[in-house]
């Protein structure tokens, strides 16, 4: 009942007053000096210690907080800075300060950091906060500099006939006041007042394959940059044929070719692979010579790259120390008959090597048939050495020579025999037989790798020369002593 009637009275005093409410108020509050916390100081009052005063129940807790004068400690180092030793933000190494003008245009205002930044929730005032607060400056002109092209799929192949897409970027220069152009490389060309229609790209759509030099060029009064990049604009690659001849002779060269459809590609990759070769020979020309050194079926596959595109093609050649062929020709029949496609001419071929072997008895590895494309009809029989003739070529040379001279001549002869006779003929289907003929009378001459061959050649040759020579001296000595004759008749 005692404390009851105590807590009205001081109730009471605080409410009516004045000079006790001051006494009981500094009897509860607590003394200033409270340090700064994020920029403020919060003063709040509290029963002193020892006293015995007591709140009522409408009483509320009051707290003030009043802001702090901005001292060091209340700011960090902006973005881009970092702080030393001697308690300074700089700017690290990795970052520019002038990388925020890059989008400020002459005539605008930007805001340039000092390299501190107040704390997030921070809320001192005065002191350093003007110091260390970013500054307005006006943006100041500057020549275009950094000026960099690329496609927006980021290669540097494109399709013909399909939109290609470049992107210009531009590190350092007033954005709407820099003209740029854009050199497509094919003969056309825009240009535009700034970079404001341009920040999507530039589509353009090439017509032709090739590589092109695509040029950016940007200027405006302070200065110009320029930029490039070649495109190689190609062709998509429908398939490709290799090109290679059915015999050849070893250790000497032959040419490869790769033919591509459609022929206007652009600008293609060939890997050449030659039989168990792990590294291929890489060329841009679509031929390619080579020098065989193996003897028998050599394998060559050819891969053309276009863009993210490759396809290839593999072909067999057989490859002796020497040969003789002959061109043949096939009743008219045939041709109502011939696709003009290369599984049909290898079953052709296959056809009638089974038939030269039956009738002539000619062992097989020694007769290879190879049925050209197109019309009309036309087949290369090669007569091929026998396959114990490989290892006479480890023997002495007259060996050799001695097997070519009976050999291959006992082959030609029967096969030329039955040729002549019309033996060799097939049946293509039930009611359709088709004789194969002999195109030229004579067969062509023996190939092979020994430099006697090549040294009999050139002295035939030079053989015709000289007589070819000596028929015209002779034809013109006649004409002048015909002529002199006359002139004596007449003045006679």
């Amino acid at each position: 009942m005692h404390f009851a009637h105590k807590f009205q009275f001081l109730t009471r005093c605080v409410e009516s007053t004045n000079i006790l409410c001051s006494i009981l108020t500094h009897l509860c509050s607590s003394p200033k000096g409270e340090p700064c916390v994020m920029g403020e100081r919060k003063i709040y009052k509290k029963r002193k210690a020892g006293a015995w005063c007591a709140l009522s129940r409408d009483y509320s807790r009051t707290v003030v907080s009043e802001p702090c004068i901005c001292a060091e400690w209340d700011f960090e180092c902006d973005y881009g800075y970092e702080r030393h030793s001697n308690n300074q933000c700089i700017p690290a190494f990795w970052f520019n300060p002038s990388s925020q003008l890059k989008d400020c245009s002459f005539g605008q205002s930007y805001m340039n950091s000092t390299g501190y930044r107040r704390i997030v929730s921070n809320n001192c005032t005065d002191g350093l906060r003007e110091k260390y607060a970013a500054k307005s400056e006006q943006c100041p002109g500057k020549a275009p500099r950094g000026l960099h092209i690329l496609t927006s799929s980021g290669k540097l192949v494109a399709e013909q006939g399909y939109n290609t897409t470049f992107i210009i970027l531009l590190e350092e220069g007033d954005l709407q006041r820099t003209n740029i152009q854009l050199d497509f490389g094919d003969g056309t060309a825009v240009s535009y007042a700034n970079f404001s229609p341009i920040e999507d790209g530039i589509r353009h759509i090439y017509k032709s394959t090739g590589i092109f030099q695509v040029t950016a060029y940007a200027e405006n009064n302070l200065g110009s940059d320029l930029a490039a990049l070649f495109l190689h604009v190609v062709c998509p690659v429908e398939r490709v044929h290799l090109s290679v001849p059915f015999v050849a002779i070893r250790n000497k060269e032959v040419n490869l070719t790769a033919v591509v459809w459609p022929s206007q590609s652009g600008t293609l990759t060939y890997f050449w692979w030659f039989g168990n070769n792990t590294k291929p020979f890489i060329t841009l020309d679509s031929s390619i010579s080579y020098t065989f050194t193996t003897e028998g079926l050599n394998t060559i596959t050819v891969q053309v790259s276009a863009g993210s595109l490759l396809i290839q093609d593999t072909k067999e050649i057989a490859v002796h120390e020497y040969f003789q062929s002959q061109l043949l020709s096939f009743s008219p029949n045939l041709d109502f008959h011939n696709p003009d496609i290369p599984e049909w001419r290898e079953d052709i071929g296959r056809v009638i090597k089974r038939a030269l072997v039956q009738v002539t008895g000619i062992p097989d590895e020694q007769v290879l048939v190879a049925v050209f494309p197109g019309l009309p009809t036309s087949a290369e029989l090669f007569i091929l050495p026998h396959q114990n003739m490989s290892e006479r070529r480890k023997g002495s040379e007259g060996d050799l020579e001695q097997a070519k001279r009976e050999v291959i001549p006992q082959a030609v002869e029967i096969l030329f025999s039955a040729l002549n006779q019309n033996l060799i003929q097939f049946e293509l289907k039930p009611g359709v037989e088709v004789i194969v003929y002999v195109t030229q009378l004579t067969l062509a001459p023996l190939v092979d790798s020994s430099a006697g061959h090549s040294s009999s050649a050139m002295l035939m040759l030079l053989s015709v020369v000289f007589v070819g020579l000596a028929v015209f001296l002779i034809y013109k000595f006649k004409r002048y002593v015909e002529y002199s004759s006359t002139t004596q008749r007449v003045a006679g």
